[in-house]
């Protein structure tokens, strides 16, 4: 069963994504105090983003450097600090209180999935690494497992340019909303 939900959001969370930005759209009433506080907050999570996105080899090899040694998760962390920093931009709790239900329903069994396909790809490297760093919320300090330093090739290979270009078009978009006012 839990395979199932895990498989089953992995596929819809683009879909459910694109619905809850569509209620974005719609519903926020962003102000230049709040865009500047919620892009701070995006601006970070983009940050950690294109760290991770330079330390990680998709399929080839488990990423243990840079922000990995202090989460399992790096990418996923960045991708929640965008989220909230949007919706902090957009005025509108009640989208922040969804956005993060959705990220918790969505995002904690793709976690776990991924985990099962690395721990059956590295065996005991990955739970090794799973002792050593958390799932998600770097509360550790961080292990040193690799001496990898950031590779701009892997940053472009693994197209973390596009999250930079979403969020550039989200700040535009609420740009444009407070100008329309």
């Amino acid at each position: 069963m839990d395979n199932d939900f895990s498989a089953f959001v992995a596929r819809w969370r683009v879909p459910f994504g694109f619905a809850l930005g569509i209620a974005y759209v719609v519903f926020a009433q962003p102000t230049v105090p709040l865009l500047i506080a919620g892009s701070v907050v995006a601006l970070l999570g983009l940050g950690i983003r294109a760290y991770a996105a330079g330390h990680l080899a998709k399929d080839q090899d488990l990423a243990m450097s840079g922000p990995y040694q202090y989460t399992r998760n790096p990418l996923y962390l960045g991708s929640l600090l965008i989220g909230i920093g949007l919706v902090l931009a957009g005025a509108q709790w009640v989208l922040g209180v969804i956005f993060v239900l959705f990220f918790l329903f969505v995002y904690v069994p793709v976690m776990r999935r991924e985990e099962r396909k690395l721990r059956e790809r590295f065996g005991r490297k990955f739970d090794e690494y799973a002792a050593a760093v958390p799932l998600f919320i770097p509360w550790r300090k961080p292990v040193k497992h690799s001496n990898e330093k950031f590779d701009w090739k892997r940053y472009r290979r693994n197209r973390e340019y596009e999250a930079l270009l979403g969020y550039c078009v989200g700040v535009i978009f609420l740009i444009a909303k407070i100008l329309l006012r």
